[in-house]
């Protein structure tokens, strides 16, 4: 009896670790307001550090919930008074609040509001978040826009064939928001403030009704954040007509300043933890505190004692002093069969991690992976199956301080091997979808450029898959081109350089490489700066292989504002002359130094391309060149790398020049300008008084040099150009 006793709570023992974590639910079971405080609206349970009525109930005036009633209700509901949004949920764990956000919804007669949603959250301790919220669109044929402090960071095309978008048999669970009837795009970093607005495709007018939206993942997918959600929000788009609101997340931390200028203190108890965080910074620095009970403690850990033992955790630590007072008086049988029980459950325990290492490698494409291996797609000599132990220890468990970037495609983090290699590690969001992650693995295996970001490896045993690249210090062309540092300026031969390797690297991708590859998603966030500021072409994941005999490649629509190839757009062809097209959107930002999409007030938009060819054609193009450029280039050199950037964003793509040809011709120009430095810099020590050369504005355009196939040479044989006269 004594022994069925033991092995009865040695199996409890041994079951109960492996029950999930408790959840935000149960805080409505624990202290969760300030003593006195009132912490009921409606149905609703505020937790400190929010609260109503009096100072004391809430950490900072930021956190002040408002109990009213709207129109549509008889209960009174919770706002966020500082921002007058009305709460949904809040989720302490998880440092979010879940408020209903504004839609933007032109052209609907049934709430008549053409008016541009403008939202700002005030500087204060509410960011909306990146991890947890999608911007969509619904609407036939539009433009979204997504902006923030002046500069465009979103946006997505959403199609429709029959012009209608109240067709009832389309369904987002079944379809997706994938640009037909709607379209969808990630969130920037640190959102605290933007507008939405729409346009026509074929014009600034929307015609029909139609939606722009930041909703809450929660509610477009069921990703775990709530599992008693398994059904959609927006089954179908009929439902938009009624909505005035949308759910959204909001994060939030305790900023530092309400620490220091306020009597209220964190709790330092042993059952909850407050550490330093980032939510609201730009520049990785701790701006705020934010707390959790450890795990088998629920409750409230911004409350002092507001943590308390779990239910099942108090349980199982009941049973487990009661089992050690009957081992203690068991026979030495008994504690053998323990230690039997104990050594049977940790190979169990092993076996299940096995099970759920194959289980995740298996969903994550790693069957695929290998077909490929086997196959000689992917060059195994140069890449290295991490370990999910490798890559925690080299980022330090993902710690935020360690976050690199984040975008569509998941989150990149620094890391350090253990031979004191840095790297970076890219975290996917694949959402049951692993075509990218195999896509870009494979492609960049086989690639062997230096101008091309170089793979290390992956790791494929983790719930999200994993990829290693080599570590690139110095960020991306486009912050260092539009946020110049004065220590280190964008100067004409930088550019020119830039220019020309990157051309080189899409030369090899269209024609060297063993198969022809296509990018698909050139633009200047996709080429990062070495330590030598020398440029490498990333973010392989839409790019695809193509046969030699293929002459182009059939999809639905992808790309980026701003530099997506018009004919593609219209006819879903993808051809090597797109990425030319995105090339060229490139090189005039080279040039002029001013972003693909640049606001110009009053809700409008100016594509460079279309602005940079109309300068050309008129004659005006020293309006639109940098102001650097001018003053350092030649001219001779600066138009004819202009008349270049202008035949690749040529509207028929037959038009437009090779990879091959625009490599030619930049490295051409490039050799130019050399050549020319060299002799400036020995004219300027032999021979001070040489005359200047011409000033600019005796130039014009028009009589300008232009790069052609043809060659000719300098009078120094040893350097050879291929201009012609315009």
């Amino acid at each position: 009896m004594i022994l069925q006793f033991t092995i009865f709570h040695i199996i409890l023992a041994l079951i109960f670790p492996i029950f999930p974590p408790l959840t935000s639910a149960q805080q409505e079971d624990g202290i969760i307001a300030q003593q006195g405080c009132n912490s009921t609206c409606g149905t609703m349970s505020i937790p400190f550090p929010f609260g109503m009525k009096e100072p004391r109930c809430y950490a900072d005036k930021w956190f002040e919930i408002e109990c009213k009633l709207d129109n549509n209700s008889q209960n009174p509901k919770p706002y966020l008074k500082s921002l007058n949004l009305e709460v949904n949920n809040f989720y302490l764990d998880l440092g979010l609040v879940e408020i209903m956000n504004p839609i933007h919804r032109p052209n609907c007669r049934k709430y008549n509001n053409n008016k541009t949603v403008i939202i700002n959250l005030g500087g204060g301790p509410f960011i909306y978040s990146q991890d947890y919220n999608k911007f969509l669109a619904v609407g036939c044929n539009n433009l979204a826009f997504i902006q923030s402090s002046g500069n465009m960071v979103g946006g997505c095309v959403s199609i429709c064939d029959d012009n209608n978008i109240n067709s009832n048999y389309f369904n987002l669970s079944s379809d997706g928001c994938n640009g037909r009837y709607c379209c969808e795009t990630s969130l920037p970093m640190h959102l605290s403030e933007y507008n939405a607005t729409l346009q026509g495709l074929r014009g600034p007018n929307i015609s029909e009704c139609s939606y722009a939206l930041i909703l809450s993942r929660r509610w477009v997918y069921f990703d775990g954040l709530s599992s008693y959600l398994s059904t959609y929000y927006l089954e179908n788009f009929n439902k938009l007509e009624d909505m005035e609101y949308a759910p959204a997340m909001l994060e939030w931390e305790i900023l530092n300043d309400m620490l220091i200028n306020s009597t209220f203190q964190l709790p330092s108890d042993s059952y909850s933890n407050c550490y330093d965080s980032q939510v609201t910074s730009i520049n990785n620095r701790n701006t705020g505190r934010q707390c959790q009970c450890f795990s088998g403690y629920f409750g409230n850990p911004y409350i002092a004692g507001g943590c308390t033992e779990s239910e099942v955790f108090n349980n199982k630590n009941n049973r487990s002093k009661k089992s050690a007072i009957v081992g203690v008086s068991s026979s030495l049988g008994s504690i053998g069969f323990m230690i039997g029980l104990w050594l049977l459950h940790k190979d169990m325990k092993k076996r299940m991690i096995k099970k759920r290492k194959e289980k995740f490698f298996k969903r994550n494409g790693g069957l695929l992976l290998k077909q490929r291996m086997s196959s000689g797609e992917v060059n195994i000599d140069r890449t290295t199956l991490f370990t999910l132990k490798d890559l925690k220890k080299a980022t330090d468990n993902f710690n935020k301080n360690r976050v690199l970037g984040k975008g569509g495609q998941g989150t990149v983090y620094k890391g350090m091997l253990v031979d004191g290699k840095i790297v970076a590690v890219k975290k996917f969001k694949v959402e049951g979808k692993v075509e990218e992650f195999i896509n870009e693995f494979v492609i960049l295996s086989q690639i062997n450029n230096r101008n091309v970001v170089k793979i290390l490896g992956c790791c494929l045993e983790t719930e999200i898959p994993l990829l290693v690249y080599e570590f690139i210090p110095n960020g991306d062309l486009f912050q260092y081109l539009h946020d110049q540092n004065e220590d280190i300026p964008m100067t004409w031969d930088m550019r020119l350089r830039i220019g020309t390797e990157i051309a080189g690297a899409l030369f090899y991708l269209h024609s060297i490489a063993s198969q022809p590859i296509y990018h698909r998603d050139i633009k200047s966030t996709n080429i990062l700066l070495d330590e030598k500021y020398r440029p490498k072409l990333a973010d392989f994941g839409v790019s695809r292989i193509i046969s030699i005999e293929a002459t182009h490649l059939t999809t639905v629509v992808q790309g980026t504002f701003g530099y997506l190839d018009p004919e593609y757009f219209h006819t879903s062809q993808f051809t090597e002359k797109s990425d030319v097209y995105s090339f060229g959107v490139v090189l005039a930002e080279l040039l002029t130094g001013k972003k693909p999409i640049s606001a110009i007030g009053s809700g409008e938009y100016q594509n460079l391309a279309s602005y940079f060819i109309q300068c050309i054609e008129e004659d005006m193009l020293f309006d639109i060149i940098d102001k650097r450029v001018t003053k350092e280039g030649e001219k001779e050199h600066v138009v004819a790398v202009a008349n270049l950037a202008y035949r690749c964003l040529e509207l028929n793509g037959r038009k437009r020049p090779t990879m091959k040809e625009v490599t030619l011709k930049l490295e051409g120009i490039r050799g130019l300008n050399k050549k020319l430095s060299a002799q400036q810099n020995h004219e300027e020590i032999e021979l001070p008084e040489i005359e200047e050369h011409q000033p600019w504005d005796e130039f014009s355009t028009s009589s300008s040099l232009q790069i052609v196939d043809s060659q000719t040479y300098s009078t120094d044989s040893e350097v050879m150009h291929i201009i012609e006269l315009k």
